[in-house]
């Protein structure tokens, strides 16, 4: 290639810094241009564009794992998602949360929460992540009630029977759960609070160890959840007064809400949703949103989450967002009312 010199003349003269002066003045210009642009083409980036990793913040078997696994599947079976599912227990949700809240916020790394994720910030001094902050809340898809179920030994036909004979004798009830701070204690725990009776907690390490000694009489009563508690109800070994969602379950039509028994401010429900980092383009998080909101509208997805005894739901990520911010308020006062620690 040959240059030839005399293509730009280039005056050494007084009019030299001038034109120096516009070059730079002209890079400038184009370096503030190019950054914009290389925003835009960031933010265009094709979405799903590698495998996206679903944390799972709890063992594998466990509700949220299995209803993260059944969204996962309908995600790839509708949309042509690869989903890995990543279980990350530990420290009660914790160490799967913060690694959610650390990962790249571009939509290839989501997380799958249940109520607890709004409790833990009161029931551990500190947290490495904050709970509302570092995440962009994607959808809720589904809610699980709990059955206030009582051993057939305990003489109460219904909520306010119960009150009544727990009022009649302050401290001596002993109700059970799947440990300190967990749904069950914490259900009880807001029971408790509205109704004003005093009982004796007994925490267990887990539900399953809670549940042995509730039908075997060492416990009177405790919420338990649907899958766990219903087939002891069905065989007589337990006796179900009332559900802890704001309205009746399908599943059990014939028992009543808590509110409806006499305390309509009583609602307790486990509640599973998707989140993503904090930062996650809100396109990414809409189209995550209106996918999964498809997916759960299918009627294989709608009865695999009606089989585990819950109630399919599907909200914007904004409505999402509000809901976890009651849902801190709510259990931080019942948290602090109860006394209850994990440190």
């Amino acid at each position: 290639m040959t240059i030839q010199q005399d293509s730009v003349k280039v005056d050494q003269g007084a009019g030299s810094s001038g034109d120096m002066r516009g070059v730079v003045l002209a890079f400038v210009g184009l370096l503030c241009f190019v950054g914009p642009i290389a925003n835009l083409i960031a933010a265009t980036v094709v979405f799903p564009s590698r495998p996206v990793r679903m944390i799972v913040p709890y063992a594998p078997g466990g509700g949220a794992d299995t209803l993260a696994r059944s969204v996962a599947h309908a995600l790839s079976e509708q949309h042509g998602y690869s989903i890995v599912v990543d279980n990350r227990g530990g420290g009660g949700t914790i160490l799967g949360s913060d690694i959610a809240a650390k990962a790249l916020p571009d939509g290839h790394t989501i997380i799958m929460v249940a109520s607890t994720h709004a409790v833990v910030s009161s029931l551990y001094k500190s947290l490495p992540y904050d709970p509302v902050k570092d995440f962009s809340p994607v959808i809720r898809v589904a809610s699980a009630p709990n059955l206030l179920a009582l051993h057939p030994s305990l003489p109460a036909a219904n909520v306010k029977e119960l009150v009544a004979l727990a009022k009649a004798q302050p401290g001596r009830l002993v109700y059970g759960s799947s440990g300190n701070g967990g749904g069950s204690h914490l259900a009880m725990e807001l029971f408790k609070s509205l109704t004003k009776i005093d009982m004796l907690h007994v925490p267990y390490k887990g539900t399953g160890p809670a549940m042995i000694d509730l039908v075997s009489g060492q416990v009177k009563l405790m919420f338990g959840g649907m899958v766990g508690t219903l087939p002891n109800v069905k065989s007589g070994r337990l006796r179900a007064i009332a559900i802890s969602s704001a309205k009746r379950s399908p599943v059990v039509p014939d028992v009543p809400t808590v509110a409806e028994s006499g305390f309509p401010a009583y609602e307790a429900t486990t509640w599973y949703g998707i989140l993503a980092p904090a930062g996650t383009p809100a396109a990414v998080v809409k189209q995550l949103n209106r996918q999964i909101a498809a997916s759960i509208q299918d009627s294989k997805l709608r009865q695999r989450i009606t089989d585990q005894g819950g109630e399919p739901s599907s909200t914007t990520p904004e409505e999402f967002a509000a809901y976890i911010r009651s849902e801190v308020a709510k259990w931080a006062k019942v948290v602090k009312s109860s006394g209850a620690r994990v440190d």
